[in-house]
């Protein structure tokens, strides 16, 4: 077990920024806890790792610290045969944590910087921790020990992305990536199921977006240039995550045909807003397109330490490539964000997305369930002062409907200072879960997890 002994950073400090405290509050260990108590009843079908990735900072200087740019740490459940076999918590080694903790540098090739802290995922047999701007990706082991990093056997030539998406009828990872030291060109990068690099475009932009997601349908990857970009004065001032809110940016959708070069994107400008999440896109029968997203008014407008939307909501837009426009339509306008839809069914058209409920903190208040179909919305609400994270999709069965299955994602409670990993019934999504498995601790809110199962 490791753990940062070192002097608690200045309390005063550490209170005014909220990223830092109350539910933020960093853990100072690495944890192994066994056979973890459940109530219900775990399905049998369920044999893998949940896992889920944030930042965890190990030395913060509270002054300058910005939620997305603390040190990665990975959280972990293995379920087996209705049994949560296991719980752990470990920190990706980058360099910083390696030296704080007196241990060996990490293998493997770097890019601009290694903190990587975004997202975790299984692909082509591997296990993935990815952050966007610089790093290169972390091979993570099976009791989520870091590994090495990788560039996909030298076939990724920059950076990556913290938010892939996999073509389900190719098996192939599409990728649109920026770094944070060329604000004039972004990549979109494709990953074949034998995980390496087949095919890279490079795309000109302005002033440096900060491009989070991407989206794809069978046609097109579709390309958020979005008005936060790279500040190079917040960058001289030493913040330590130097992209805000850009008035001067034209907010755009690109629409790249996916055996295209740079020269062949339709761009189709839009209001100014900002997107960290698609949920899908599809290709519509009369050649426009579908992209849902969840939709900031604003972002990175004045916090220095997180996020500071004064607006969120559910979407559709229909992107016409025949006169680069792009319509908006609300299909939610409650605060939401971390949307998930089956990933059987990316780029295809779909019936469900999943989204967290959003309060103040950017926590979570309650799970969303949307029937785009038919526009109903039903509600899972966790308690008071319970707070879940994202929630992911698992298919019951192979051939399961688009809503068969379970919904999965960790559920904290800072108050009684516990968190559950929560298994709840898609089909009957308002109903008791399906099984709670308790974690005697605050699992502090994160970004992106996912299911991996295990190898058959």
């Amino acid at each position: 077990m490791a753990s940062i002994l070192d002097a608690e950073p200045n309390a005063e400090a550490v209170a005014a920024n909220p990223f830092l405290t109350g539910a933020h509050t960093p853990m100072r260990d690495e944890l192994t806890i066994e056979d973890l108590a459940v109530t219900g009843t775990i399905p049998a079908a369920l044999d893998g790792r949940y896992l889920r990735i944030g930042p965890n900072p190990i030395a913060a200087d509270p002054a300058n610290y910005h939620w997305f740019t603390g040190d990665g740490m990975i959280h972990g459940l293995r379920i087996a045969g209705g049994r949560a076999h296991w719980y752990r918590n470990r920190w990706v080694r980058s360099e910083a944590v390696t030296n704080a903790l007196d241990e060996p540098r990490t293998p493997g090739p770097r890019h601009i910087f290694d903190t990587v802290n975004t997202n975790v995922l299984g692909f082509g047999g591997s296990t993935y921790a990815l952050v966007e701007a610089g790093s290169t990706p972390v091979e993570i082991g099976e009791t989520l020990e870091t590994l090495r990093y990788t560039d996909f056997d030298n076939s990724l030539h920059g950076s990556f992305t913290a938010h892939p998406h996999v073509d389900p009828l190719t098996g192939e990872m599409h990728a649109v990536c920026y770094d944070a030291m060329n604000p004039a060109a972004i990549r979109y990068v494709v990953v074949g199921p034998d995980a390496t690099v087949c095919r890279e475009v490079t795309i000109p932009v302005e002033h440096g977006p900060m491009i989070h997601d991407c989206a794809i349908t069978q046609r097109f990857a579709i390309l958020l240039d979005l008005p936060v970009t790279f500040s190079l004065a917040a960058a001289m001032r030493g913040e330590s995550f130097p992209y805000r809110w850009n008035p001067d940016h034209v907010a755009r959708i690109g629409l790249l045909p996916r055996g295209g070069d740079a020269a062949d994107v339709i761009w189709c400008e839009t209001d100014p807003c900002y997107v960290f999440h698609t949920v899908n896109a599809y290709d519509a029968a009369d050649g426009r397109v579908v992209l849902d997203v969840v939709v900031h008014e604003t972002m990175f407008a004045a916090s220095k330490s997180g996020p500071d939307s004064k607006r969120s909501g559910l979407e559709r837009w229909i992107v016409d490539p025949a006169t680069r426009s792009v319509v908006r339509q609300v299909i939610d306008a409650t605060p939401q964000e971390f949307p998930r839809p089956d990933e059987r069914r990316i780029s295809l058209s779909y019936r469900y997305a999943y989204t967290m409920a959003l309060t103040d903190g950017f926590l979570g208040s309650a799970l969303l369930k949307h029937d785009l179909e038919t526009g109903a919305r039903q509600v899972h609400d966790f308690g008071a002062n319970r707070h879940p994270g994202e929630f992911v999709f698992v298919p019951a069965h192979a051939e399961a409907g688009e809503d068969e299955g379970w919904l999965i994602g960790l559920v904290i409670d800072p108050e009684a200072s516990t968190s559950d990993l929560v298994i709840l019934d898609s089909r009957n999504f308002e109903d008791a879960p399906r099984a709670s498995i308790r974690i005697p601790h605050v699992v502090p809110p994160g970004f992106h997890g996912n299911w991996v199962p295990s190898a058959r």
